[in-house]
């Protein structure tokens, strides 16, 4: 029942308008060390309280005291409940009582009352060092004295030290000096002259008794050694000097200057100060004295409020062989400066009170504190700042802060209550305390994004590791509590056919969204997906941000070179001898997977021959040209090795390897008629390379008939305009721009005029006789010029953006270049013409293909065609 009230009770103070505390001032006595159980007195009677209800309103000892004491709820009975130890409470204070506060219910009361704590003689007297040696000379007057160490009780009033004992003996005897219980001293004086030849060495015993009963006691051993000579002691001008001190004096402030004088001559009348310290007394180290001149000044660390005054004792020594020594008192007094601000300390607060709270419903309790003294302890309190609470005075230095307004959580969830505490010194010091108050509410409001951002853009490079992080969704609750406690999911919806649960997921707590799995650029460039933030109200309230998300790309292709083709044979290309700069050896064609700059390839040539300066590669198309003119010293034939690289960071790059093959003009090639080609003979064409063959034929075939269709649909339209007194003809007008015409590349018609007969698309010009050779072209360099007749059998292939150097067009996986439809090394010859400007024209003819015998039929037919045309011209003359 105890323990479900003190959990109950704080809620308990927010239903009572305002706290009541007995004013009635209770005094009890118990005396120290008394055994658990002992009664103290009857607190219900002293209270007035029914002892009836005394358990039903939960009636329990409180406060900072409540350890040593409990009441017992049947009787009311004040009883001891832990050791008290009076010395470690109250140090050496003549009074010791400790504040005890008690607490009721129903209505709840609080009552506080004081309980004295009576000493008992449970500590012997003692001295700090076990034993003193004295050093006196035998021409000692009787009188001298001679300081003896004090004894130190715990104990106070008639158990505290109450006289000192000297041993028996017939040369010393024991003055007593009684300044009050703090101030009692012992000195010994000698009272018959010593005689070293007799007795060099005294041993002694001080006794120092308490007044209990019966008493207890304290020894110190006291070694008298004699000595000779020197016979006058240093006498001080007074016995006893006092002076005072503020507190916090810096380092090096003088006191007072003690002087002595000493009659004899030499060294034994130069007198050395020094402090008296048998008790290893840490307050006397706050001072230093000069050692010549006796003036006393501070060390440092001087607080009045931990001890209020020191008592020095002063040695004025001679420097005779024997020396002499008087000693005197100093006594300090340490006066109070205002340099403690007071302590605020909140003994019990009510963190959320609701906002319908009556006024004067208690929040905490507060305990003020100042150790200074006087007015410098007395302490003014207030609360700054404009908030509907106020601070009530109930006891002493103990305070209250309780509601003074009417609570709105809509205009003010939580309260910054600024206490400040000043005292009345001059100049006055003051403690600022900030206590937090809360205000309740109900789940009236939904989460809600910044600004308010209902949609976020994320952009992550490919490849990414499971779990990387994509954004942080936060979402914010002006509630407080659960109903502020936010949890974020994702929407489960289809995403690009995909559940997106399987692509993303959100950290409940936080909002922070991450990826379940690796992406992948070339297969899914972006995607979206939502996040729902639900408070934890009753019932929830909920928003929903949309997250889009851009994937990268990230250079995870390395370049794929179609020609040469990396099947583990080696391209062997040809190169006639003398042929001239700038002769095309070859081309290297590559493609890379990725994307955008990832996917820029760049050709280099690696120099690994002194010779090899005599080819170059270009670095945007591949294509492999001599730098010079082929000679005779140059060697027959070359590896060269062109490394494509691409645009990536870091770049990836592949190598080719390419034979060049310097020869002569090539012999006249005959057919062997005994040379027969088997089916599995290597000269049979390969499966692939008739395959090839098929679909190039197909896709020309397919090209025609398309044209031919056509041209018969634009020629019927021309035919049939109103007004049309023309046979039906092709236009060049009725053609795109680009040389889709039937007209030849330079856009003009076989006889100059604007149009052309129909019948020419249908009867295609035989191939001139004369055959170009271009052995670049079998590595697939075909390129002729855009704008060629559809009647000329021209072909354009775009590999690249646009314009020689250009970087090559980027082509998709599984993409096949116009490179793949050439076969390198097979015999058939397919002659491109690129313009047709005449009959006799024979400039724009591309051949690719075995070029045996070529320029020996070339030079044939050339010779055939200038007989017959000079036949022609004798018929004319």
């Amino acid at each position: 029942m105890l323990y479900l009230f003190i959990r109950l009770w704080p809620f308990l103070l927010l239903s009572l308008p305002l706290l009541e505390i007995g004013s009635t001032q209770i005094v009890y006595s118990v005396t120290e060390e008394s055994s658990p159980g002992t009664t103290v007195g009857n607190l219900a009677k002293d209270l007035h309280l029914d002892v009836q209800e005394l358990e039903s309103r939960g009636f329990q000892i409180s406060g900072p005291n409540k350890k040593y004491f409990e009441v017992n709820v049947k009787t009311g009975i004040l009883t001891v409940t832990d050791r008290i130890d009076r010395e470690e409470l109250c140090s050496r204070n003549v009074k010791c009582s400790l504040e005890v506060e008690a607490i009721v219910n129903s209505p709840l009361n609080l009552y506080r009352f004081d309980v004295k704590i009576l000493d008992i003689n449970d500590n012997a007297p003692t001295f700090r060092i076990p034993g003193i040696v004295l050093n006196v000379s035998e021409s000692a007057f009787p009188g001298e004295r001679f300081t003896l160490p004090n004894a130190f009780d715990v104990d106070v009033g008639g158990y505290s030290l109450k006289n000192y004992k000297l041993s028996p003996n017939e040369h010393f005897t024991l003055d007593v000096q009684n300044g009050g219980e703090q101030t009692m001293s012992a000195e010994m004086v000698l009272q018959k002259a010593l005689d070293r030849e007799k007795q060099p060495v005294i041993k002694l015993t001080l006794t120092a008794v308490d007044g209990g009963k019966p008493p207890k006691s304290g020894t110190l051993h006291i070694t008298v050694n004699v000595q000779d000579v020197n016979d006058n002691i240093p006498v001080f001008d007074k016995s006893l000097y006092k002076v005072a001190v503020p507190e916090n004096a810096p380092r090096g402030t003088s006191l007072i200057s003690v002087h002595a004088r000493d009659l004899d001559e030499g060294l034994n009348g130069e007198i050395i100060y020094s402090f008296i310290n048998h008790d290893n007394d840490d307050n006397v180290d706050k001072f230093v004295i000069n050692p010549t001149t006796g003036e006393i000044t501070v060390n440092g660390g001087i607080d009045h409020e931990k001890n209020n005054a020191v008592e020095i004792r002063v040695q004025a020594k001679d420097k005779g062989s024997s020396p002499r020594a008087s000693h005197c008192k100093v006594l300090v007094e340490i006066t109070d400066v205002n340099d403690n601000p007071p302590e605020i300390s909140v003994t019990s607060l009510v963190n959320v009170v609701k906002e319908d709270a009556p006024l004067d419903t208690m929040v905490g309790l507060i305990t003020i504190k100042d150790d200074d003294a006087d007015k410098n302890g007395v302490v003014d309190v207030k609360i700054v700042d404009s908030v509907p609470f106020k601070i009530k005075n109930t006891y002493k230095n103990h305070y209250s802060l309780v509601v003074d307004a009417a609570l709105d959580r809509e205009r003010a969830s939580a309260y910054n209550v600024t206490i400040v505490a000043s005292d009345q010194g001059t100049p006055s010091l003051s403690s600022t305390s900030v206590i937090t108050v809360h205000v309740s509410d109900v789940n009236d409001n939904a989460p809600s994004f910044k600004e308010p951002q209902t949609s976020y853009t994320v952009y992550i490079t490919e490849n990414n590791a499971p779990g990387a992080s994509l954004c942080v969704v936060k979402a914010t609750d002006a509630d407080a509590g659960e109903n502020a406690r936010i949890t974020y999911t994702v929407l489960n919806d289809n995403n690009h056919g995909i559940p997106i649960a399987s692509y993303v997921s959100v950290k409940p707590n936080t909002g922070e969204a991450y990826t379940l799995r690796a992406f992948d650029f070339e297969k899914l460039r972006e995607f979206h997906f939502q996040i729902k933030a639900q408070d934890n109200g009753v019932p929830p309230l909920h928003r929903v941000a949309t997250v889009y998300v851009y994937i990268m790309d990230q250079n995870d292709h390395v370049p794929r070179i179609v020609y040469p083709p990396a099947n583990g044979s080696h391209t062997t290309e040809m190169l006639m001898k003398n042929a001239e700069a700038g002769v095309l050896v070859t081309k290297v064609t590559a493609w890379d997977g990725d994307a955008g700059q990832n996917a820029w390839l760049l050709y280099t040539l690696e120099q690994t021959h002194t010779e090899l300066d005599l080819f170059k590669v270009h670095e945007y198309t591949g294509e492999i040209r001599t730098t010079r003119r082929v000679v005779e010293d140059n060697s027959t034939s070359f590896i060269l090795t062109v490394l494509v690289r691409d645009n990536g960071l870091p770049p990836l790059s592949s190598t080719a390897t390419i034979h060049v093959h310097v020869m002569e003009l090539p012999p006249k090639l005959t057919p062997d008629p005994k040379r027969i080609i088997r089916p599995n003979s290597p000269l049979m064409l390969s499966n692939i390379t008739i395959y090839l063959i098929i679909a190039l034929s197909a896709t020309t075939f397919v090209f025609l008939v398309t044209v031919f269709v056509l041209a018969i649909v634009r020629c019927h339209a021309y035919c049939t305009q109103p007004g049309s007194c023309s046979p039906c003809c092709v236009s060049k007008k009725n053609f795109p721009e680009g040389g889709t015409s039937a007209t030849g590349g330079g856009g003009r018609t076989a006889g100059g005029g604007d149009s052309i007969p129909f019948i020419s698309l249908l009867q295609p010009k035989a191939p001139n006789a004369d055959w170009r050779y271009s052995a670049s072209l079998r590595a697939g360099g075909v390129s002729p010029p855009m704008g060629a007749g559809v009647d000329s059998n021209s072909w354009h292939f775009r590999y690249g953006p646009g314009g020689p150097g250009a970087p090559p067009q980027h082509l998709k996986p599984g993409e096949v270049p116009p490179e793949a439809f050439i076969i390198p090394g097979s015999p058939a010859i397919i002659s491109i013409r690129q313009n047709q400007g005449g009959d006799d024209d024979k400039s724009d003819f591309i051949t690719f293909g075995k070029k045996e015998e070529a320029k020996k039929k070339k030079k044939k037919k050339k010779e055939k065609k200038d007989k017959k045309d000079k036949g022609k011209d004798d018929g004319d003359e």
